[in-house]
């Protein structure tokens, strides 16, 4: 545990990410441009010494910025040896990277899933991809579930794969929902049928857990990066039916405030 890791993007799921792997007794720093509490701010101190990189900013244009354009780790962390990606990003961008990143430092794709409530319980599942051998431990200390999907870039696409059905499954319980409530039908009552019955997702069995379940759509919150996430899902699509995906999208942009009952 003497190599010294950073958790960049300390937003909703990685300041629980950052916490477990100090509670695991790793030496793990935190950087975000926003001031946040007990996370620093300073790019340089955060290069200081880094040897593994977990990146969970919001989307490719971030991460460029942390890689290579403002932050610029890559340029700054001479110790740096292991990037892993835990940003939800499209597959194509993310084998991409191979080839703008030294060779001698190693990249692994483990984007995660969960929501906040697991980032911060430390039970997250992570979809690996690349070598995987050295930074088990880690990802053992963040999440109870690694799936080894495959060579480095398969992570990803497994895990926009499976945010293409949690969009899905978003869109439809609330709109479902809503309809209930025209009904007369009570929420809870129907959660709970819900959940023991045909149309059982995940998003319908942790309603009352999962932070963002009633939110309203912003570009910047939970419910916008699962738009975001399906159109990375869309850079795979190896035809052209389309028509659902995007469909989703409209939805999940259309969704107001749902208050409770």
């Amino acid at each position: 545990m003497d190599q010294k890791i950073g958790v960049a993007g300390c937003g909703r799921m990685g300041a629980g990410m950052l916490a477990n792997l100090q509670s695991a007794g790793f030496d793990a720093r935190g950087f975000d441009i926003r001031p946040l509490p007990g996370i620093g701010t300073n790019i340089a101190t955060f290069c200081e010494g880094l040897n593994i990189l977990i990146s969970v900013v919001r989307d490719s244009h971030d991460t460029d910025a942390l890689l290579f354009d403002t932050q610029k780790v890559v340029a700054q962390a001479r110790s740096l040896d292991t990037i892993i990606i835990s940003s939800t990003l499209s597959p194509i961008y993310v084998k991409a990277l191979r080839q703008r990143i030294p060779a001698h430092i190693t990249l692994i794709d483990a984007p995660m899933s969960g929501a906040q409530v697991k980032a911060e319980a430390g039970t997250l599942t992570f979809m690996t991809g690349g070598e995987t051998a050295t930074v088990i431990s880690l990802l053992q200390a963040m999440g109870d579930t690694i799936q080894h999907m495959g060579t480095y870039g398969a992570g990803m696409t497994a895990k926009v794969l499976n945010n293409l059905l949690a969009a899905s499954n978003t869109a439809m319980t609330r709109l479902v929902l809503d309809w209930a409530d025209a009904a007369g039908v009570d929420e809870t009552g129907l959660l709970n049928l819900i959940d023991s019955a045909s149309g059982q997702n995940w998003l319908a069995s942790g309603f009352e857990d999962i932070e963002f379940a009633r939110d309203a759509y912003a570009p910047d919150n939970t419910i916008g990066i699962l738009v975001k996430d399906v159109a990375a899902a869309l850079d795979l699509a190896p035809n052209d039916r389309l028509t659902l995906p995007r469909a989703i999208q409209d939805h999940l942009r259309s969704l107001t405030q749902r208050t409770r009952p």
